[in-house]
């Protein structure tokens, strides 16, 4: 009897050292990542990206990677309804997990309710400041509601983490051009 309390004791302490470490060791390897995608001399950048995202992807539970699948799942579908339960439920059960923010983020974005995923990225950005994605939306969100100077600080933002996307690239070329034309 004592040996199996002694032994599930020390699992315990073994899972519990674990997630810290397993935490440590994706933020290290993004930091990796994010330094190789800065450089725009970069061939395989697509191939980093998505790295990048697998790692953000990875909460640590088990059931915050759940409730993001389903929510994404649904987004996919359409149904903005099942998505907000489960990705609500994710930012809930785990505020520390940027990705959950920005899921929920872009479902906002995505149903042109613009305010709340302002709100959400302010969150994903708080905890992982160098998310791209998240700043490339803010962009796009601060554009469309005429923000044009703050739009093209995302923009820029974003291209200095990500300098190999065409949208920013172009995003940031036709802001330029439009405050150009308000400075004359």
């Amino acid at each position: 009897m004592r040996w199996s309390r002694y032994l599930y004791n020390l699992v315990l302490a073994a899972i519990l050292c674990g997630v810290p470490l397993l935490a440590a060791a994706q933020d290290s390897r993004a930091d990796e990542l994010l330094d190789r995608l800065a450089d725009p001399d970069l061939r395989n950048w697509e191939v980093v990206e998505e790295e990048i995202y697998m790692l953000w992807s990875r909460s640590g539970s088990a059931t915050a990677d759940y409730l993001l699948q389903r929510g994404r799942a649904a987004l996919a579908a359409g149904d903005m309804e099942a998505a907000y339960n489960h990705l609500t439920a994710l930012t809930d059960h785990a505020p520390e997990f940027a990705e959950g923010w920005n899921a929920r983020a872009t479902m906002f974005f995505e149903a042109q309710r613009y305010g709340p995923s302002i709100s959400d990225i302010q969150h994903v950005l708080a905890l992982e400041p160098r998310h791209f994605g998240a700043l490339t939306g803010l962009g796009f969100m601060l554009e469309e509601i005429g923000d044009l100077e703050n739009a093209m600080r995302a923009f820029e933002a974003a291209h200095a983490i990500h300098p190999h996307r065409e949208e920013i690239n172009g995003a940031m070329t036709r802001i330029a051009r439009q405050l150009e034309g308000q400075a004359l």
